[in-house]
């Protein structure tokens, strides 16, 4: 667990990609299994704990120190894992957390087991936490979580808390992981008088990681020539995703011939793989995860024999629903006829990979199309169509239907932009530079009042960077319309958190109200991709993908938009689609 730990605490305090690479190459080249597979698990998002809940850490530390200090601990750290690791009272570190509560009549000590020369030996190794815990009741976990607080050191309390959590939060996504593993494989050995083997890529990785599960010994064995290459053929399979890049105007067009591009709305909804494979449905995100519970009726649906990548969209009589509707059916573990009637989901089918038994990938997008065209027609299916592509000749003539996708007869409020993807490229996993591009619409822009502001996570615990904003309503009040996380640089982000803390005049809990009227406020710029009614929000609408795009400092509160401006916005919106 300590080099789990050292591991995370670095990744944590790290930039830049490369270097990342190399702390976590570096720490699954010296770890033995099973550590270093679990540790690769935790990094992928592949490793889950059940029964370890935030709440069952609150009540850990509550138990240990007044409820009160932790809270005003916890509202000053802004992280769980964090504030916990800090304050808690180990009888190993005396000195490093916060006073116990007094002990209640009959309670003794609990001295901490050690071994020769005082060492402790309690502190838990990664492979044990998690087979510990996978063989643990839900009632056995705060214990033995309690006595691995006690065994660990702060930053081993930290890593173990964010493993539990799975909220590691040290800049690292699951692609980058894989990639780190396939470095595993360099230097591999190989048979003497055989030819150096191939170099294992993170796509090379990712075409079998569905075959393999934490603690990975098959991929290991692998990737440092001790073993097969894990099977990946099996039926019902994951296939590794291709991702597009944004498109730089300036720069890209200039270099990029239209005639090589096809052209395809991007749609707003999720993206799926739909897998039907000798007798095995399955419904994946982009991501891998299996969602088929969820959808049951696109499941039924699969009459065809292979796999298809699309859009998952709730349609109705051919319109697409808003983003909204198709936020009902998510991340349900069961579906009822209610729910299946009022929000019918469907896939917007744009490429094919695979036909019957053969992998069509490795084909350019020109044959996959055509031959996904006749899929389509082949399936006749109510829950699968065809995504159209989009004609032009010059980018001038796209960007006008990108502006305008109703000239097309495209529903303007379900497009998000527009897709390239050369006519020749395959479809390999990653986001390679140049085959597929993403070119989305501009957003919306509103200027609005910041009105509360609550400390983030991680590396962000020590600064207001969460931020509600709200625009005037017709009596002349602020009223908040939505809240963002991002967009802004980090020295705007000093600037914004100087303003917080010089003009706080009210606080609730973590959050914090700032000085907001007619005479005084900080301006945001928001810019955001859509407006939907809301019953939840006093406002009556709420905002997709908000972010502050910038600071008005330059502008007076008195001069910020109004709610009518956003009602007339959302009015527009529903009745000729995106304005």
């Amino acid at each position: 667990m300590r080099a789990f730990a050292a591991m995370l605490d670095r990744l944590s305090l790290t930039g830049g990609r490369n270097a990342k690479l190399t702390l976590i190459g570096d720490y699954l080249r010296a770890t033995p299994d099973p550590d270093r597979g679990y540790a690769l698990g935790a990094l992928t998002g592949d490793l889950v704990f059940t029964d370890a809940k935030p709440a069952m850490i609150r009540a850990a530390i509550e138990s240990r120190m007044d409820p009160v200090l932790f809270g005003w601990s916890y509202d000053y750290v802004g992280d769980l894992a964090e504030a916990v690791a800090l304050a808690w009272p180990s009888p190993l570190h005396p000195g490093s957390g916060a006073v116990p509560l007094p002990l209640s009549a009959g309670e003794a000590v609990r001295e901490p087991p050690t071994g020769e020369h005082g060492r402790n030996d309690a502190a838990p190794s990664l492979s044990e936490v998690v087979e510990t815990l996978r063989s643990t009741s839900r009632a056995g976990v705060p214990r033995l979580l309690e006595g691995w607080l006690d065994a660990l050191d702060a930053t081993g309390r930290w890593a173990l808390l964010k493993l539990l959590t799975r909220e590691l939060r040290v800049g690292i996504n699951a692609r980058l992981a894989k990639a780190a593993a396939a470095a595993v494989s360099e230097g591999r050995t190989h048979k003497a008088g055989e030819p150096e083997p191939e170099p294992i890529t993170a796509s090379d990785v990712e075409e079998v990681w569905h075959a393999v599960a934490p603690p990975y010994p098959e991929l290991f064995a692998w990737l440092e020539g001790r073993g097969e290459r894990p099977r990946a053929d099996f039926a019902g399979r994951f296939r590794p995703v291709m991702l597009s890049v944004a498109l730089d105007e300036e720069a890209d067009f200039a270099k990029l011939d239209p005639s090589h591009y096809a052209a395809e709305w991007k749609w707003d909804g999720i993206r799926v793989q739909a897998v039907h494979e000798d007798g095995v449905r399955r419904l994946y995100s982009r991501t891998g995860e299996d969602i088929s519970r969820s959808f049951p009726d696109v499941l039924e649906a699969l009459d065809f024999e292979g796999a298809v990548d699309g859009e998952l969209l709730v349609i109705r009589n051919g319109e697409v629903a808003p983003f909204a509707d198709l936020q009902q059916r998510l991340n349900r573990k069961s579906v009822d006829a209610k729910a299946l009637a009022a929000y019918p989901a469907a896939i917007r089918a744009y490429d094919i990979l695979a036909d019957g038994g053969a992998d069509t990938r490795p084909l350019p997008f020109r044959e996959r199309r055509a031959q996904l065209e006749a899929f389509v027609a082949r399936s006749n299916s109510s829950h699968i169509d065809l995504s159209p592509l989009v004609p032009f000749e010059r980018w001038e003539d796209l960007a006008a239907l990108r502006a305008d996708p109703a000239a097309l007869g495209a529903q303007a409020g379900a497009v998000e932009g527009v897709m390239l993807k050369r006519w020749d490229s395959a479809y390999v996993s990653g986001r390679p530079k140049g085959p597929w591009f993403k070119w989305k619409r501009d957003p919306h822009l509103v200027d609005a009042v910041l009105m509360y502001a609550q400390r983030g996570h991680g590396k962000r615990s020590s600064f207001y960077s969460d931020y509600t904003f709200g625009v005037w309503d017709a009596e002349g009040r602020l009223t908040p319309v939505g809240k963002a996380y991002g967009g802004y640089t980090d020295a705007e982000l000093l600037l914004i958190d100087k303003f917080v803390r010089d003009h706080t005049v009210e606080r609730f809990g973590p959050v914090r109200a700032v000085r907001a009227g007619r005479d005084f406020g900080l301006v945001l710029e928001v810019a955001f991709e859509g407006l939907q009614r809301s019953t939840r929000h006093k406002s009556g609408v709420a905002m997709r993908f908000p972010r502050i795009s910038r600071l008005r400092w330059d502008k007076p509160a008195a001069e910020a938009d109004t709610l009518e401006v956003l009602e007339g916005l959302l009015q527009r919106m529903e009745t000729h689609g995106r304005a």
